[in-house]
């Protein structure tokens, strides 16, 4: 366990500090916005949608675990088709908000270093804004919240 959390601060801290994939893009196919009202966590996601995600972008202000999330997001799904990243989407949210283990998610890959946020509720919603908004990109959804009644997923996420 001590390795688990040891290896989860130190990807936090590197995606924090070397985001992948951060900017925007010129004319994308897809964008939204996000935002968790809760800490103020606000960032946008631009996707350019061919067959596959042949670029993403990420840009805003965010915490570290929002960050790091969203580095790690567009790291995963670049080049992967939409229906590939849609499931992704409900891999990580299903063991980010703790309803399935990171061994139930067999495409979750380095993102379980994120398993452990499902027991800090009120980090959940900084490290599922990102997918949420990945998500609200795909469908149209230009802006999205992590709060229930914006949630595009419909999925509230406990008491947090």
């Amino acid at each position: 366990m001590a390795n688990y959390k040891s290896l989860y601060q130190e990807v936090i801290l590197d995606h924090n500090k070397k985001p992948r994939n951060y900017g925007t893009i010129e004319h994308p196919s897809h964008h939204a916005v996000g935002h968790n009202p809760l800490c103020g966590d606000h960032i946008t996601v631009d996707i350019v949608l061919g067959e596959r995600i042949d670029n993403i972008a990420f840009e805003g202000e965010s915490c570290a675990i929002c960050k790091a999330s969203a580095s790690m997001m567009t790291t995963a799904i670049k080049g992967k088709t939409r229906a590939e990243a849609e499931t992704l989407i409900q891999e990580f949210l299903a063991m980010a908000t703790g309803k399935l283990s990171h061994d139930a998610c067999p495409n979750i890959g380095r993102l379980a270093v994120f398993a452990g946020v499902s027991d800090l509720p009120t980090r959940v919603k900084c490290a599922i804004l990102p997918w949420h908004t990945l998500h609200g990109a795909f469908n149209a959804v230009a802006t999205t919240s992590t709060e229930a009644e914006e949630d595009p997923m419909h999925a509230p996420i406990g008491d947090a």
